[in-house]
């Protein structure tokens, strides 16, 4: 059942059951955070392995601070400046959180997010929600409650239909430990963003001791064969494909002929690409076509989130 009864919602997480709800990224597939039994109905909806940790949604810091053990003056600066917001903080967690939520891990990855619905089911709620994408395991993330229906809608009761996702990629993911701020999974909050904030740079890791959402290296995936390619490619071995859609973010891409050409933006901005990259792709994924070819992004502030999207849906789809 789809609706935008944020009390219709509640009721259902209190009895334990898994709810999509909307946030600023995309749709999460939520639990109670607290029950071990609900957190198992997200892994099994989803498809996902238990190695694979989840995002704590809570409705404002204070309530962040007693989910975990420590929270550091750089974790106060990161707060304040993007919560509520696409920013997810991996710290030392508390006791009340279950090993399940962690993947075993004595961390836990937590947000405080900003879309108006889910805070407010957040504010009736005892309990924060545990929450990762409301898809099957490594398929496209949904940005619109209709596409969760699509992909979802059989399996759980409620879908909290809170309109189009504004960001449409997840959050940015941080590790903040001993001072130490490193970006984990490129988001919504750039790099840039977060060393203006900090005043000092920041490491880019994409390994990692922690176990964290996004960080396998087929994800985001449709079941269309994709292809990551820039303007220099090499297109001559199109000429042998039949149906290739192309996903464009400059006019001169691709310098080929496809059935279909969509730009993320006309205007050339990264943010409005961003806004469109999983609407698209899920798109053309329902379109049969034999090929998907995808523009590379510039290699700065959102673009580098795109290219990480882009670059794990490929290696998933080959």
């Amino acid at each position: 059942m789809k609706g935008s009864s944020v009390k219709e919602a509640a009721i259902w997480l209190r009895k334990g059951e898994v709810v999509a709800i909307p946030t600023e990224t995309v749709y999460g597939l939520a639990a109670n955070a607290y029950s071990v039994t609900a957190v198992q109905k997200i892994y099994a909806v989803k498809n996902r392995p238990l190695s694979n940790p989840l995002i704590v949604h809570a409705i404002n810091t204070e309530q962040v601070k007693s989910l975990v053990s420590d929270f550091s003056p750089e974790a106060e600066v990161l707060a304040k400046s993007f919560w509520p917001g696409p920013l997810t903080m991996i710290l030392p967690k508390s006791a009340d959180i279950p090993d399940i939520v962690t993947a075993e891990q004595q961390t836990v990855a937590v947000r405080v997010p900003s879309h108006p619905l889910t805070l407010e089911l957040l504010s009736i709620l005892e309990f924060p929600l545990a929450a990762p994408s409301a898809n099957k395991f490594n398929y496209i993330s949904p940005v619109t409650a209709e596409a969760v229906s699509e992909m979802l809608g059989n399996e759980i009761p409620y879908i909290l239909d809170g309109g189009r996702c504004q960001k449409g990629i997840e959050s940015t993911i941080v590790s903040v430990e001993k001072g130490q701020i490193k970006i984990l999974r490129q988001g919504a909050v750039t790099g840039e963003q977060i060393e203006s904030v900090l005043q000092r740079p920041i490491v880019e890791q994409h390994s990692s001791v922690h176990l964290h959402p996004g960080m396998f290296k087929k994800h985001y995936s449709p079941r269309t064969p994709l292809i990551l390619m820039d303007s220099n490619s090499d297109f001559s071995s199109l000429g042998s494909q039949k149906n290739v859609a192309a996903i464009c973010f400059s006019g001169n891409f691709p310098s080929a002929s496809v059935d279909k050409k969509i730009m993320l933006s006309n205007s050339g901005d990264l943010e409005e690409a961003a806004q469109h990259l999983y609407a698209v792709l899920y798109e053309l994924d329902k379109g049969n076509y034999d090929l998907i070819i995808a523009e590379k992004m510039p290699d700065k502030g959102l673009g580098k989130a795109i290219n990480e999207r882009l670059i794990k849906a490929a290696v998933g789809a080959q």
